[in-house]
C-alpha cells in the first residue's frame, strides 16, 4: 500500500489527471444512463424511418437545411423548440423523433426538451449529419433546378 501512496506522491499531476478523467468518465455514463432520448447511429435512424414510420427533426441552420437534409426531415430551428413553438410537430407526440444536427453537438438540449415536452420516444443521431455523410446516404436539397441545356 504504501508504494502506491509513494507513487501518487511523486507523480501528482499524472495523478490528478488519471482522476479527473475518471470522473468524466463516470459522470459521462452517468448523464446518457438518465437521458431522456436515446442515441442512436444512422443505420438506426433509417429503421426507424422506414420500419417505425420515425420522423427526424433537423435543427441546423436554414441554408445548412437547405443544402441537404434527410428526406421527409421537418426543419425546427433549436430557438423554436427552446421557446415551445413546436405545433408543426405536436402530431408526432408518438412516433419516434429523431433529432439532428451538423455534428452531434447542439442537440442534446433540443432532445431533451421535446422529451420534457410529453415526445415518447426521442432519439438523437450520434455525430449528426457528420454520420450521416461518412456512410454516404442520400440527402435531398431546396436547390433550385439547373436550367442548363434549356433554350
Amino acid at each position: 500500500m504504501q508504494e502506491y501512496i509513494d507513487f501518487f506522491q511523486q507523480n501528482m499531476i499524472l495523478s490528478l489527471v488519471w482522476v479527473a478523467v475518471l470522473a468524466a468518465l463516470i459522470a459521462t455514463i452517468f448523464k446518457s444512463s438518465t437521458a431522456k432520448y436515446k442515441t442512436i447511429g444512422a443505420s438506426e435512424l433509417t429503421h426507424l424511418i422506414n420500419r417505425e414510420d420515425g420522423v427526424v427533426i433537423d435543427i441546423r441552420t436554414n441554408d445548412e437545411f437547405k443544402r441537404g437534409h434527410i428526406a421527409g426531415s421537418v426543419h425546427i430551428l433549436p430557438s423554436e423548440i427552446k421557446s415551445g413553438a413546436i405545433t408543426s410537430i405536436e402530431k408526432y407526440k408518438a412516433a419516434p423523433i429523431i433529432v439532428v444536427c451538423k455534428t452531434g453537438q447542439t442537440s442534446h438540449e433540443s432532445a431533451n426538451l421535446l422529451a420534457k415536452a410529453g415526445f415518447e420516444k426521442v432519439n438523437m443521431l450520434k455525430n449528426g449529419m457528420t454520420a450521416w455523410n461518412e456512410n454516404n446516404l442520400p440527402l435531398v436539397s431546396d436547390k433550385p433546378a439547373s436550367k442548363k441545356g434549356k433554350k
